[in-house]
């Protein structure tokens, strides 16, 4: 290791592909612009973008990012198009739908994917809480990025943050943490849950079936059949 930070090693690997573009280059950028501000990612992965773009080799990219005000870039430069994964809430739940759909996305779900995770459900609430606090904060100040605006609109948004009582109890010596519970109940919808017709008649199908008695023919042909009915959707 020659002790380099991993956005330093990102930033290697990306000047290396950028100097040996060719025609026939595929290239693949997965959330590139991270370990550093969020102002200076942004403005690293745009300038990038752009350069490809302007590029007359016309390289073939496929750029992942969670920074929402690349979108942008779309409307700006004939050559770049959005896509993002399709997702469906349910009751303040969310449903990956691994589906690629056109358009980009003005949400990351960070914190549903926490919970996904299985993270304590007190750090989830909380992280949703503080979320909240500093949208509202971001709103009021005008300010574009809180987590990396002027000092004076950090300083306003965090301080829009309240503590939580558990945290200022423990603080004050009065309170004891409590075991951690896991945001379970948080884990991604089953298909099933959706208002979808096809998949309650799959649903049906497959409640219905005596696995103990099925033989492996018959098994090949019912999975043949919800295949079918899938096709025919």
């Amino acid at each position: 290791s020659l002790g380099e930070s991993t956005f330093m090693v990102e930033m290697n690997e990306a000047a290396s592909i950028l100097n040996n573009l060719s025609e026939r280059s595929l290239i693949l950028f997965d959330e590139l612009g991270r370990g550093t501000s969020t102002y200076d990612g942004i403005s690293i992965a745009w300038a990038i973008v752009e350069h490809i773009n302007a590029s007359p080799l016309r390289p073939k990219t496929l750029f992942a990012t969670h920074y929402h005000e690349l979108n942008e870039m779309e409307a700006l430069y004939p050559g770049v198009v959005n896509y993002s994964v399709a997702v469906k809430e349910i009751d303040g739940k969310v449903v990956f739908l691994r589906k690629l759909q056109r358009g980009g996305s003005e949400h990351s779900f960070g914190i549903h994917v926490a919970r996904l995770a299985g993270m304590p459900r007190s750090i989830v609430e909380r992280a949703a809480t503080v979320l909240r606090q500093l949208e509202e904060a971001n709103r009021r100040q005008g300010a574009i990025d809180t987590a990396d605006s002027s000092a004076g609109a950090r300083q306003a948004a965090t301080a829009a943050i309240t503590p939580s009582a558990k945290s200022s109890a423990v603080a004050a010596g009065s309170g004891k943490h409590p075991r951690q519970e896991a945001a379970t109940d948080g884990m991604q919808l089953s298909f099933f849950q959706l208002d979808d017709p096809v998949l309650e008649q799959i649903r049906d199908e497959l409640l219905g079936l005596d696995i103990n008695n099925l033989s492996p023919l018959q098994a090949l042909n019912k999975l043949s059949t919800l295949r079918e009915i899938l096709q025919g959707r």
